[in-house]
């Protein structure tokens, strides 16, 4: 079974047969219906506790696995985990309502099935997706930024290939300042499982790159349909040729111009937006609601640190984002 995002630009299917090994694993019994949609029933509504080896590294499917062997019965372990910082979050928030959850962060998760979880108040780490987007977008459109409410630690893979490009990046307690210093060096990236650099922020720092002075290669370790995003900065006058989808050679271009282009998908629309904000005239993005499921507020934010950005509601098209 496979699923696709809704609408917009062809971005690829994405598996997610690691989610319904996981959940058939424990007893699930999955159906894949027409149309796309997936029902998952259980005997008595009762899941029993199994080993699960995830046979790729998957956010998705580790989180989906652990929340489902929660109230399984008996102990669960689950090897080839992902150990992004938020896996090892929701732990803590499952631990914190009574879940008996241990190894979050690790390769291997363990957890014992409990038979009820009850309430309780925490607080979420911050994304550092986002704060790794805003970091890219500062650098890019040469500006200074300082971004707080941060764990610096979980983006140090960012940190170090800003700094390598030639951008000053320095650390606080829980804010990181990013500032332009001059142009942009290239480099050669290649994204893996954390805590290497984030599939996540591929198409952010694809924008850096393409204003980097030189050449430069971004290599794709984790979802093979990354670069949809490409076509569209083509548009804009960048010059990126990907091979077998698996890398993409960029050459550093004086300048992107503003074009109509659409948001293949949520990194794909951030990196659309910082490309608009560096761009030379306006860049309209349609398909917007891909950025707006990953990010609260993105407009307002940017427009609070000087962006000339702006949401409209179009005449042909409810849907649109002008960026300039």
């Amino acid at each position: 079974a496979r699923a696709a995002y809704p609408g917009g630009c062809e971005i690829g299917l994405r598996s997610i047969d690691q989610h319904i090994k996981a959940f058939e694993a424990l007893g699930a019994t999955v159906n894949v219906q027409d149309g796309g949609y997936i029902n998952i029933t259980t005997e008595n509504n009762v899941l029993v506790a199994n080993s699960i080896y995830m046979d790729i590294v998957s956010v998705g499917a580790t989180i989906n696995a652990v929340l489902a062997a929660v109230k399984a019965k008996g102990t669960t372990i689950i090897e080839n985990c992902a150990r992004e910082p938020h896996v090892v979050d929701l732990a803590n928030f499952l631990n914190a309502c009574g879940a008996d959850i241990s190894g979050a962060g690790t390769d291997t998760i363990k957890i014992r099935g409990v038979d009820k979880l009850h309430g309780v108040h925490y607080d979420i780490i911050p994304d550092m997706i986002e704060a790794g987007t805003y970091m890219v977008a500062a650098a890019a459109t040469k500006g200074e930024l300082m971004i707080n409410n941060v764990i610096p630690k979980h983006l140090e893979s960012v940190s170090a290939k800003l700094i390598e490009m030639g951008i000053e990046v320095e650390e606080y307690d829980t804010a990181v300042r990013v500032k332009y210093v001059g142009e942009f060096n290239p480099t050669n990236i290649k994204t893996l499982p954390y805590p290497g650099f984030p599939t996540d922020m591929n198409p952010q720092m694809g924008i850096l790159l393409c204003l980097a002075k030189g050449s430069s290669t971004l290599r794709e370790g984790v979802w093979d349909n990354r670069f949809k995003y490409v076509d569209e900065l083509l548009r804009m006058g960048a010059e990126i040729k990907v091979v077998d989808g698996k890398y993409a050679n960029f050459e550093g271009v004086a300048s992107l111009h503003g074009a109509p282009v659409t948001a293949c998908d949520l990194r794909a629309g951030a990196a659309l937006i910082i490309a608009g904000l560096a761009a030379e005239g306006i860049t309209e993005i349609d398909n917007i609601r891909h950025i707006q499921r990953g990010y609260e507020n993105i407009v307002g934010k940017l427009q609070g640190v000087g962006a000339d950005i702006q949401l409209v509601t179009l005449p042909d098209d409810n849907d649109a984002l002008d960026a300039g």
